[in-house]
């Protein structure tokens, strides 16, 4: 058999695998917790794997290599960036939230916000939280089928249209056979995959350049003004803008709702909540690390690219047996299959389960939130083909608008109290559309303006005032 074809039969044996870990899991699925939480039973190794994989799409793997590959030394603040998003989960809101949407009956982060059926204004935040939801999460969505089409692409020549109706197609699947258990098993598998990957990849491009002290002498004979300083040839100023800007990406892992569905799904175990922190936070080292490596590894060892994002690819292809490159490849696809099946589930619970009305039976809950799922992806694949091709800006947009509207109001409500209707709805409002005006703008579009400031706002609105009599009320 020929490169191609080997590799063409690792990623068809693995798609076979995610088949089946579907059909096995449409048996656990009865009703409405089951399909949206899996029942809050998650054990800590596949909460742990799956919401990593969940965070980390086709931007870890083939975002921050490229951004690495094309903008040198400054891609180092993506790092603390990334695991401090990792750390502030894990160790800040993932016990609280468990604990809140378990007292509440919550099965989604909408539902936790909004507050029980009868609270003032409740209908209404639901409604605008489940468009922002909508939105982001289909252009997110959309980012990952683009991812898809990139990978198929470089490796098998395939068209680009083709390349996203299959992809889109599998996760679509397995994600309405099964629910959440189907997502959260294959994003386990997917995440493990990825971080055997991260591993396996940049170690073969250090070889490949003679190791670190070879890689760090060909860095520095690099002629690109900038690549070789954290700041990226700003000066001092612009420089710290520039790095809490990056920094700022962390502040969005909070208000993630296919992500923190994790914590709200893990089971009531106090050892399991530490086991899982221990796996997330181990995984975001070992992926994050590895991708700026392999970018900058894959400066030397691959001169010109036409398209920086592919540089993963083009490595994996370049240094490793078609065997290996074909799992290489199929990690790739793991890290876009394992956030858009997250995504396209929380959209269908925001639509399906928070949205519309009550539904009359368990088997009606899940119909409706299937054909959500198909809905949705159809929107995302027309945006994939016909949207913007650069998957980094158009993850940190989605990731940044729902960061900023729904990451302020999850800390203070399972922190500290639950926040007023109308300062929900206003810091709701406010976080997501500074977001949208500040990515629209050429001026403030990439800057702490688009990744900090509107979080910074929701979180005043939100916060102001705090009465001392409410501080205990969640």
């Amino acid at each position: 058999m020929n490169k191609v074809t080997v590799i063409l039969v690792t990623l068809v044996l693995y798609k076979v695998v995610l088949v089946v870990l579907g059909l096995w899991a449409q048996r656990r699925t009865r009703d409405g917790s089951d399909y949206f939480l899996g029942g809050r039973q998650l054990g800590p190794w596949v909460a742990a794997l799956s919401a990593s994989a969940s965070s980390s799409s086709a931007w870890t793997l083939m975002g921050v290599s490229g951004f690495a590959y094309a903008y040198g030394l400054s891609s180092l603040w993506l790092i603390p960036a990334c695991v401090g998003g990792f750390a502030l989960n894990w160790y800040v809101l993932a016990g609280p939230l468990q604990a809140a949407s378990r007292e509440q009956g919550a099965l989604t982060t909408t539902e936790l916000l909004a507050g029980p059926p009868g609270h003032q204004l409740r209908s209404v935040i639901v409604a605008v939280a489940s468009l922002i939801i909508l939105v982001s999460l289909t252009v997110y969505v959309a980012s990952q089928f683009q991812g898809a089409g990139k990978a198929f692409k470089n490796t098998f020549q395939m068209g680009l249209t083709p390349s996203i109706l299959l992809g889109s197609g599998v996760v679509v699947f397995y994600t309405m056979l099964g629910g959440f258990w189907a997502v959260s098993l294959t994003d386990t598998l997917q995440g493990a995959m990825m971080a055997l990957t991260a591993i396996l990849l940049p170690v073969g491009a250090l070889v490949a350049v003679g190791g670190p002290s070879q890689m760090i002498a060909g860095l520095q004979s690099i002629d690109a003004p900038g690549y070789l300083s954290l700041f990226g040839n700003r000066s001092l100023t612009p420089g710290l803008l520039f790095a809490v800007a990056i920094l700022g990406i962390g502040l969005g892992y909070t208000g993630q709702p296919h992500v923190v569905n994790r914590f709200m799904a893990l089971r009531d175990d106090p050892k399991a909540l530490r086991t899982a922190r221990r796996v997330a936070m181990t995984w975001a080292w070992v992926v994050y690390i590895g991708m700026v490596v392999l970018g900058l590894c894959g400066r030397l060892l691959v001169q010109k690219l036409g398209d920086n994002e592919v540089i993963f690819v083009q490595l994996a292809n370049q240094l490793f047996h078609p065997v290996l490159s074909g799992v290489m490849l199929a990690a790739v696809l793991s890290a876009i299959m394992s956030t858009a099946d997250s995504q396209l589930l929380v959209a269908a619970s925001a639509v399906s389960h928070d949205w519309m009305k009550p539904a009359t039976s368990d088997k009606q809950t899940v119909f409706r939130a299937r054909v959500v799922v198909v809905l949705i992806s159809a929107a995302a694949v027309l945006l994939a083909l016909y949207g913007s091709k650069k998957i980094f800006s158009s993850v940190l947009f989605a990731w940044s608008a729902m960061g900023n509207a729904f990451g302020p109001l999850l800390l203070l409500t399972v922190l500290r109290r639950r926040v007023p209707p109308l300062q929900t709805l206003l810091a709701m409002l406010a976080g997501f559309g500074l977001s949208v005006l500040f990515y629209s703008h050429p001026a403030t579009h990439k800057t702490l303006f688009e990744r900090v400031v509107p979080f910074v706002v929701c979180l005043l609105i939100a916060a102001w005032p705090i009465k001392s009599s409410e501080r205990g009320d969640t």
